[in-house]
């Protein structure tokens, strides 16, 4: 029995990919690009991302602080770089797949609690470190591509940088992981910097070797180095870098700037990383030459587009552009699908609001100078009562100026609000998330959300949404089916004793949940396109199946081009750049 359970542990082989020097190098592009590689050999390939930190999910984070959250099919709330492994990948993952230390000591407590440990001292190791190896070979066993047996391959990216103290539990639990298994069944690829100083104008490897140096000091060894530099690394670099850093030459990775992050499994595949991970891990039976004729065509078809549409988002978190990554990659997916570059306006949305007239003129009056500009309008998903006004304003310009216009979640909630005031009369009309004392509600709590915890509170995941008009506009670009499966994350929600009068006003509810009562879709008659979804079609998104309500936004914008284009006899032809 010992012995099948260890056979079916080695099932899965892993390749862990760790970070040196500095943060945001982009293991989570390495970690998907290496998956993308070696899944166009034939492996089959699962992916965790380990987190130190002490939060149990990315949930209750500000996107200021961490990026976007993204969320899963089974409700999860996880780090964004779960959605680049989907994406890439073309994986549904659970929040299983995501490791954090908030998870591992809950899991270890509440053990500790139920009398699991016998009275024993409850220390980091073994404790701590044989829960952390349990959840990986646990979760490395569950398929997510929907076949049956387990992966060949788990990919492991470990969050932030080595030598981060918090970091300590993970690497030790990491390095007893590789040591039980064998070489046959771990493979360690270290991301790292090889800067360019200004002055001296030449590659530094020191960093690197520093980086590796405290890798091995912590008993893991890299075997393969991934180096991250502006410029394709000299030969001489590379020669110095593994005399270093004990790494063959071969195994040394140039992974430097590319026009688009497509190009990374390219260039991996081109230095031949399949070779160098089916060697280690013996996977040459179940493995074949590189299929990637797909991509190759997917990335240089970008590069080679010259037109591109402009689109104006208008956020609360536009400072940090890794708060909207997952709408920024469906605008991608949607517009290369019609032979367009996006070209994101990032618009404030507290720039447009009248009172920045006043406290920043310059700044509101390029904001709408932006938004005017612009082909068609979006406006995400969000939280909390800053920049509404603005967005509140930017829904009106599109609705009154037949802007083409995408509200997600926040977004169609806006849309609501502002045909409440401004079409309806209903001037006190707001959220009860804005104001709680409005005599207009037309948004709402849901009545089965908690009001006093804010973490996995609210109606999260993938539901399903039924059409209750088959001829709509948003029906059509899913294909027409009586219903779709989109993932949600809200705690508000349209009012149903307001849709009737919204309805009267021209405002349809043509998608709804089972019970009939929430509302999921909106559409304006007599507009070109204005669509606000109550779920988050981002999610979702593929690069080779874009999300329909993103598509519909570009077809659009690029009608409403053509038709301005027109009307000023042919000046401003193109948004090409």
């Amino acid at each position: 029995m010992a012995a099948a359970a260890e056979e079916g542990r080695a099932a899965t082989k892993y390749v862990l990919i760790t970070g040196g020097v500095v943060s945001g190098l982009g293991k989570g592009v390495t970690a998907s690009s290496v998956g993308v590689v070696l899944k166009s050999c034939g492996i089959r390939v699962t992916c965790i991302k380990i987190d130190p930190y002490l939060n149990t999910d990315a949930g209750t984070m500000s996107p200021f602080e961490h990026g976007e959250v993204f969320v899963l099919d089974d409700g999860g709330e996880v780090d964004l770089d779960l959605g680049n492994y989907e994406r890439f990948l073309d994986l549904t993952l659970t929040r299983e797949n995501n490791i954090t230390t908030g998870k591992i000591y809950q899991s270890v407590i509440e053990k500790e609690r139920k009398g699991d440990y016998l009275g024993k001292t409850v220390q980091v190791v073994p404790h701590v470190t044989d829960e952390i190896k349990n959840w990986i070979q646990s979760v490395s066993s569950v398929p997510v591509d929907g076949q049956t047996r387990p992966a060949d391959v788990c990919v492991i990216e470990l969050g932030g940088t080595v030598g981060d103290i918090e970091s300590m539990p993970f690497i030790e639990a990491l390095r007893q992981l590789s040591f039980s298994l064998g070489k046959d069944n771990f493979c360690l690829i270290h991301v790292s910097l090889v800067p360019v100083l200004g002055v001296v104008g030449e590659q530094k490897t020191k960093p690197t070797q520093h980086s590796v140096r405290e890798l091995r000091a912590l008993g893991l060894t890299p075997d393969l180095l991934a180096c991250r530099s502006a410029q394709p690394l000299i030969g001489s670099v590379k020669e110095k870098l593994s005399q270093f850093c004990h790494v063959p030459v071969e195994n040394i990775l140039d992974i430097h700037d590319v026009p688009n992050i497509w190009h990374v499994p390219l260039i991996l595949r081109n230095q031949k990383v399949h070779e160098a991970i089916i060697k280690q891990l013996n996977l040459g039976r179940s493995s074949g030459p590189p299929e990637l004729q797909d991509w190759t065509q997917m990335a240089e078809s970008y590069d080679n587009l010259s037109n591109s549409v402009k689109i104006a988002l208008v956020g609360k978190y536009t400072n940090l552009t890794d708060s909207y990554l997952s709408v920024v990659k469906a605008l991608l997916h949607s517009s290369v699908a019609c032979s367009l570059k996006p070209s994101i306006q990032w618009v404030a949305a507290s720039d447009l609001e009248d009172a920045a007239a006043i406290s920043a003129p310059d700044a509101h009056a390029k904001a709408w100078e932006t938004l005017k500009g612009s082909s068609c309008i979006l406006i995400p998903g969000g939280f909390g009562d800053r920049g509404i006004a603005g967005m509140i304003l930017a829904a009106k310009y599109a609705r009154e100026n037949k802007v083409p216009y995408l509200g997600i979640c926040l977004g169609m909630q806006i849309s609501v609000i502002e045909m409440s005031r401004n079409v309806l009369g209903l001037g006190d009309a707001d959220s009860e998330e804005f104001n709680t004392d409005t005599p207009d509600r037309v948004v709402m709590y849901m009545p089965e959300v908690s009001k006093t915890h804010m973490g996995n509170t609210m109606r999260l995941g993938c539901r399903r949404t039924f059409f209750r008009k088959p001829d709509c506009v948003t029906s059509k670009l899913y294909g027409s089916p009586p219903h779709i499966d989109e993932r949600h994350r809200h705690r508000y929600e349209v009012n149903p004793s307001f849709v009737p009068m919204l309805e009267k006003a021209g405002l349809q509810f043509v998608g709804c949940d089972e019970s009939g009562n929430r509302m999921e879709i909106v559409e304006l008659q007599d507009h070109p396109f204005y669509i606000g979804v109550q779920y988050h079609p981002e999610f979702k998104s593929r690069p080779r199946r874009p999300s329909p309500p993103f598509t519909g936004l570009i077809l659009a914008a690029t009608e409403h081009m053509r038709k301005l284009t027109n009307i000023n006899g042919g000046a401003g032809a193109s948004d090409s750049e």
